[in-house]
Order: C-alpha cells, then structure tokens, then sequence
C-alpha cells in the first residue's frame, strides 16, 4: 500500500512537472509572438527610405522581426 501511494505521488509530481513546463513553454511562445508582431508592425510602417537608412529591405522584415523575437527571449 505504501509503494502504491509513493507511486501517484511520483506520478502526480511528473504530472504536475509537466504542466509546468508547457506553461513556461506557453508564456515563452506568446512573449516571442508579441515581440514579433510589435516589431513586424513597427519596420511594416515605415517607408522604403527609412529602412533603407537601417540597413533593412522590405522583404526582409519578417526575418528582421523574427530574428529580433528570438533574440529578446534568449537573452530574457
């Protein structure tokens, strides 16, 4: 009988480990999906000359925007 109670507690704590990872997991994608469509929106806006000015082509704002997503939540 001990083994078993020993055994759902175990189980129940993975469980709740698991969880616990998916909304650190969650809260992860929906910072990096905000990140990205602030700065999407932001380069979206400005004109041809403006980017030009930072170095960024218009077909590249996607990747500019996914870049900078990925490197706001890796360090933070």
């Amino acid at each position: 009988m001990a083994t078993a109670t020993h055994h759902n507690q175990s189980t129940a704590y993975q469980l709740g480990n698991r969880f616990e990872q998916l909304r650190e997991t969650l809260a992860l994608f929906r910072k990096r999906r905000a990140i990205y469509r602030r700065t999407f929106n932001e380069l979206a806006a400005l004109g041809d000359r403006d980017l030009a000015d930072i170095g960024i082509h218009r077909s590249h704002i996607r990747r500019a925007a996914r870049e900078t997503a990925d490197m706001e939540t890796q360090h933070g």
